[in-house]
């Protein structure tokens, strides 16, 4: 995993992975879908730069030999050394911030979102801007600018505390623009938001094509994430801006937009995808490496595998298998799956939900599982309960496994469960409660959804088909890279004359 070894591969296309919070550092399934990706291209090279918490993180995977050591890019780790611009340099950069703040908060002002995220980034590889934003004068230019009259946001009564949380918050989210930005082949962010930063700036000074492909919503994620978080107001309208319009800036720029099921699709060209851009390319699992599961267990039992996570919704899961239990008091519910470091609060929150509703002899907290088809074939119908998903790995698997499912109908679920799984609206327990109990009262249904299940995914789904896609892809923008540069200065002149 060296640059040396590197070298010894004339010819080979090379791609550099844009992650946040995935591969190669923690389990879960884009993690999974990067690893199928390396691991089924050895004729590609592969490079990896890393948005982490800490840059402590271990890596939870082992790299194939044409992967280079992922380069960590941590938002929480030590402040970056350096000193702010002095005089001009420095005023200039202020004016950029403050076009840059301008444009989250004014719409009339958006347009001046990518030129200021430029100079920024500008400076942020010199060394200044994190040094520059932990200066008075950054938080008296934030205090400015959503203090104006004509901003809807003054109406919140934004504080100089609001304004200190804000900064800090922007500071840390822009740390990934020092990372080098890719200079050749192909740049792949395997999500949106702060992972495209080094894509984008590798897009705009040296013409590298960015491929953006999205499993999950990034910007709606966000959303549903902010709704609950411990912040006023002003300072949610500012990251929640900033995230939009980052969002926004990385479809327009990217040279293809790959999202894994066509919900995402909606959402991308409302965001200004140019829907010629835009291929759908769906996750894949190996058939072989997931066969039927086998005999169902002897009690009526639910399983659920992934992360806990708020997301993944375990409280109305819960709460539907409360009800499920009146009905059929032997059931149970096990839940398979690693908490993430910071999730342990509610973990504990669902752990007492089950006790509280009187059913904590009958959920069990598995935690990681060695093999994950375990997970799968530890129940007669598998749950899948998430307020927001992409196309879930853990759904195409426990279909591969021949098992009936129930699923929140979020993302690409209906994609990938046509008329093989149950579909039920999300936060709803009794519209889960109801499904679940459906299935397990009819043992001929479950094993025919979950007969069907699985040929629908030998059919749809496959690992190979997946792989193969996104080599071509690859091939296909190295080549046209050229043509990506001339198209993203035909795109900067543009957008010169827009702001003139």
């Amino acid at each position: 995993m060296t640059d040396t070894l590197r070298a010894r591969r004339p010819g080979a296309p090379k791609v550099t992975l844009l992650t946040e919070g995935t591969y190669p550092h923690s389990h879960g399934g884009v993690s999974v879908w990067c690893d199928q990706l390396v691991g089924g291209m050895p004729d590609v090279d592969f490079q990896i730069t890393a948005v982490t918490g800490t840059g402590q993180e271990p890596l939870a995977w082992e790299l194939p030999s044409h992967v280079c050591a992922p380069l960590s890019v941590p938002l929480w780790g030590p402040d970056p050394v350096g000193d702010p611009p002095r005089g001009r340099r420095l005023r200039q950069l202020m004016t950029s911030y403050e076009q840059f703040l301008t444009a989250l908060l004014d719409p009339a002002a958006e347009h001046g979102f990518g030129p200021a995220l430029y100079e920024l980034a500008r400076a942020a590889r010199d060394g200044h801007l994190a040094p520059a934003l932990r200066t008075d004068r950054a938080v008296g230019i934030l205090v400015d600018v959503w203090t104006r009259p004509d901003l809807a946001v003054v109406s919140a009564r934004p504080t100089v505390h609001d304004a200190l949380t804000a900064t800090e918050l922007l500071e840390h989210a822009l740390r990934p623009l020092t990372a080098p930005p890719p200079e050749t082949g192909v740049a792949h962010a395997v999500s949106g938001g702060l992972a495209a930063l080094p894509g984008l700036v590798g897009a705009r000074l040296h013409g590298v094509p960015l491929l953006l492909t999205e499993h999950g919503v990034y910007l709606r994620e966000r959303y549903l994430g902010y709704r609950t978080g411990p912040y006023r107001w002003p300072v949610k309208a500012l990251l929640l801006g900033f995230f939009r319009l980052l969002a926004e800036e990385t479809y327009r720029t990217a040279a293809l937009v790959t999202p894994g099921n066509r919900y995402n699709r909606l959402w991308e060209e409302r965001g200004g995808a140019d829907p010629a851009l835009i291929r759908t390319v769906y996750n894949g699992v190996d058939p072989v490496a997931f066969p039927p599961a086998g005999p169902e267990p002897a009690a009526p039992t639910l399983s659920w595998a992934g992360r806990v996570d708020p997301i993944k919704d375990l409280q109305t899961l819960i709460q539907a298998f409360a009800l499920v239990r009146e009905e059929l008091p032997e059931a149970r519910l096990r839940l398979f799956g690693g908490t993430p470091r910071g999730g342990e609060a509610y973990r504990e929150g669902c752990e007492k939900l089950a006790a509280g509703l009187g059913h904590g002899d009958a959920v069990t907290f598995e935690g990681r599982v060695d093999d994950i088809r375990d997970a799968y074939a530890a129940g007669n119908v598998v749950m899948l309960s998430s307020i927001s998903e992409g196309f879930p790995f853990t759904l195409i698997e426990a279909m591969s496994c021949g098992r009936a499912t129930v699923s929140t109908d979020v993302g690409g679920v209906r994609e990938a469960v046509g008329d093989c799984g149950l579909v039920v609206p999300p936060r709803e327990p009794a519209a889960m409660a109801a499904a679940a109990l459906e299935l397990l009262r009819d043992p001929q249904r479950r094993a025919a959804m979950g007969e069907g299940a699985r040929l629908r995914v030998i059919e749809q789904f496959t690992l190979r088909r997946t792989v193969e896609t996104f080599r071509s892809i690859y091939h296909e923008l190295a080549l046209g890279a050229a043509g990506f540069e001339a198209v993203s200065d035909e795109r900067t002149l543009r957008t010169a004359g827009a702001g003139a």
